[in-house]
Formats: C-alpha cells, sequence, structure tokens
C-alpha cells in the first residue's frame, strides 16, 4: 500500500446495487455525487451500472459531463447549477444529460441553450414538496408547469421526470413524510392537468428506497446506501449492505515517552503513565476532522485506540500504551467492520456527524485503491489506471 490509501470494494457497491434494486420494480438512479461520495466518480458510477442501476444521478454538470466523456452512456440527470452555467447547460444538452429545472429563470435558460445548440433539452421538473431547499415552492409551481407545457409543444424541452426529495425520511414514521408524498401526488396532477406527463416519477432517496416502498413511483434515487451505509442507522440494521470504503496509512513513527507528556499541538492530552506513542500520517488536510481531538476511533494490529491530542495537517497520535507496534504497521480509521475496526457510523457516533460527512470529506491526497473480489486479478489493472487519475 501506500502511505495512505481509501481502499475501495467496487464488488461491495455492486452488491448494494442489486440489493436495492431486488426491493423495488422501479428503476434505480444511483447518485453518484461528490466524486461517489468520495469513493471515485467514474469507479463508482461502472460498479453502480454494473450491480442493475439504469440511470446515475450527479449534483454538478460537470460532473455528468466526465461520465459521458468517459463513455458512459445510461441516463444522467444534473440537478444544481446557477445562472453563470448557461453555456455548461447547452454542453449537458448536447451530451443528452438531463437537467433539473426548479424555476422559471431556469427553464428559461434551459430553452435558450436548448435553441443556441439546436437540440430539446431534456428536463426534470422540481417541485418543493416540504424541504424547502431546491425545488419550485407550491405557489411557482402552477406557472412553471405551464411554462414547461408551452416549452415542450414548442420543442425546446422534453419533461422527461418530475421530482422532489425528503426532508425526513431517515425518520421512518415522521408527520413529514405523509405530507410530503402528498403533496408530491398534488403536483403531478395539477402537471397532468396541464399535459406534462412524465415518463420518471421519483422522490425516494436511500432510507425511502429502503423502508418506504409506496414512494418509490417509476425511479429511486439510492446515494449513501450504495456506498453501503446504512441511511436509517440504529435499530432496522445494516439492510444487508457492505460499506465499501476502508481508509488507512501506515504508521509514521513508534516511540517510548514518559508519563506526563504532552502530546500534539495545545498538549490537549497528557501521558498518564510511561507508554508508546504511534504516529499516523493523516490529518485535516486529508479529511480527518479536526475535532476528532481525543476522540476518533482507529484500529491498529487488532487493538482499538483512539487519537490522542489535536489532530494535526497531516498527521496525528494515537497513546497505545502497551500495545505492540513499529512504523510501516496498518492504522484502519474506518472500514466494513467486518475485522473488527470502526466504521464510517463509528466515527459520525464519535463526533456528533452523519457518516456522509465521513467519507465524503476523504482528499485527493488520499490516493484511491479499487478492489473487486468478483474479478480475476488481470481484470483489476484499469482500476490501478483510475487509482492514479483519481489521486
Amino acid at each position: 500500500m501506500s502511505r495512505t490509501e481509501a481502499v475501495v470494494d467496487l464488488a461491495a457497491i455492486r452488491s448494494n446495487v442489486e440489493t436495492l434494486r431486488a426491493g423495488t420494480s422501479a428503476e434505480l438512479m444511483a447518485v453518484v455525487k461528490a466524486d461517489g461520495y468520495g469513493h471515485g466518480l467514474l469507479p463508482s458510477a461502472r460498479a453502480a451500472l454494473a450491480g442493475g442501476a439504469s440511470w446515475l444521478g450527479v449534483a454538478i454538470i460537470d460532473e455528468a459531463l466526465q461520465l459521458r466523456a468517459a463513455g458512459i452512456e445510461a441516463p444522467i440527470l444534473a440537478w444544481l447549477w446557477t445562472p453563470s452555467e448557461a453555456e455548461t447547460v447547452g454542453a449537458a444538452i448536447q451530451a443528452g444529460v438531463d437537467i433539473n429545472v426548479n424555476s422559471l429563470w431556469a427553464l428559461r435558460v434551459v430553452i435558450s441553450q436548448a435553441r443556441r445548440v439546436g437540440l430539446p433539452a431534456r428536463v426534470h421538473l422540481k417541485i418543493d414538496t416540504g424541504l424547502s431547499r431546491n425545488g419550485a415552492y407550491v405557489t411557482d409551481w402552477p406557472e412553471v408547469v405551464r411554462a414547461a407545457a408551452t416549452a415542450e409543444a414548442d420543442g425546446y424541452v422534453e419533461a422527461v421526470g418530475i421530482w422532489s426529495h425528503f426532508a425526513y425520511a431517515d425518520e421512518p414514521g415522521n408527520p413529514t413524510i405523509a405530507l410530503q408524498v402528498d403533496n408530491f401526488h398534488q403536483a403531478l396532477d395539477l402537471a397532468a392537468r396541464d399535459g406534462v406527463v412524465p415518463r420518471v416519477r421519483h422522490l425516494a432517496n436511500s432510507a425511502a428506497t429502503l423502508t418506504l416502498p409506496e414512494t418509490h413511483f417509476d425511479l429511486v434515487r439510492p446515494g449513501i446506501a450504495i456506498y453501503g451505509l446504512s441511511p436509517v442507522p440504529g435499530e432496522l440494521g445494516d439492510f444487508g449492505l457492505t460499506p465499501a470504503m476502508t481508509l488507512r496509512a501506515e504508521l509514521a513513527s513508534v516511540k517510548r515517552v514518559s508519563a506526563g507528556e504532552g502530546v500534539s499541538y495545545g498538549h490537549a492530552y497528557i501521558t498518564k503513565s510511561e507508554t508508546t506513542l504511534a504516529l499516523v500520517p493523516l490529518g485535516y488536510a486529508d479529511g480527518v476532522p479536526r475535532n476528532a481531538t481525543n476522540l476518533g476511533p482507529l484500529q491498529i494490529n487488532g487493538q482499538r485506540y483512539q487519537i490522542s491530542g489535536r489532530v494535526c495537517m497531516d498527521q496525528f497520535v494515537v497513546d497505545i500504551g502497551a500495545g505492540r507496534a513499529e512504523a510501516g504497521d496498518h492504522a484502519v480509521l474506518f472500514g466494513s467492520g467486518a475485522g473488527g475496526e470502526p466504521t464510517a457510523q463509528d466515527w459520525a457516533d464519535a463526533l456528533g456527524t452523519i457518516h456522509y460527512e465521513i467519507v465524503t470529506r476523504i482528499g485527493v491526497r488520499v490516493p484511491r485503491t479499487y478492489v473487486d473480489a468478483d474479478r480475476p486479478a488481470s481484470e483489476s489493472s484499469t482500476d490501478l489506471v483510475e487509482q492514479v487519475a483519481h489521486g
């Protein structure tokens, strides 16, 4: 291994998508935004498609264009863009990328770019059903739909989808869920009255894909679940998902120190007795949260420890007590948990955050190494090339 690495199990991603597909009759859009939630855009997309995804979803248009440039032909939806990206919208239309429309201004930009490139734009109209984020507000929805119907009749757009996003799907039984579903049905009914009948209606994120089958409609949009992390951690279990990323590093130093020694900046940790300190070459520049100081769990040689002292830009220290280690041994920050190592959920619990943040923040300084237990070693060279391209 290299000094540090994030090992991504493509077989796990593929298997997770297969598990999700088995639980629905709807088509499945694998969300690979944010560089595949930190796992790598292209390898994650290919693994998800191999597992049965028929669509891909990204936040920004540039990621969609990267997928097209790599030869991926599956439908792709990009949903977050601004007025200054008008020409990028045009490039997306030319590449056959589906574009989110959340307002009249967005529709006007899309129409203008469709005219410029001489092709109709594939659009998904987004209704804000209760998240108060992206999407047309309920009072603006009728005007957006009518304008889209006119643009479709004029040949400038094809209304491929109508969609929305949950606020509380990760809390099964939350009363907002039923309200949002009702609002979505009303939005669909209004659109139908104005002649906008999309090919795909989609509302379900990872949590809803796993726990709310009545919200699947024509297409589900799991994101975090395809990487093996439960969107509803706790009493509902792991849903048969396997975490795909393992973050690890080689120890850069191991030394004995006396009792009473201050460790790292500000001496936020003081050794209680003579002990052994191990140095891990990962820091907040690599995505290890600085607030993991004296909290972040990890495993060294089969034993669990916590970060000791402040997380620095490039490194942190671990008091391993009487444990045995030497430079070059592996420290595992998180993985699947199968070998007793912490998981991304363990990190989230320790830091009071969500596992989404833990995996997506791992930076480009940490190379991704792609493994696939279901493929012969001779077929893995492509993944190694992608590792270099990513890192």
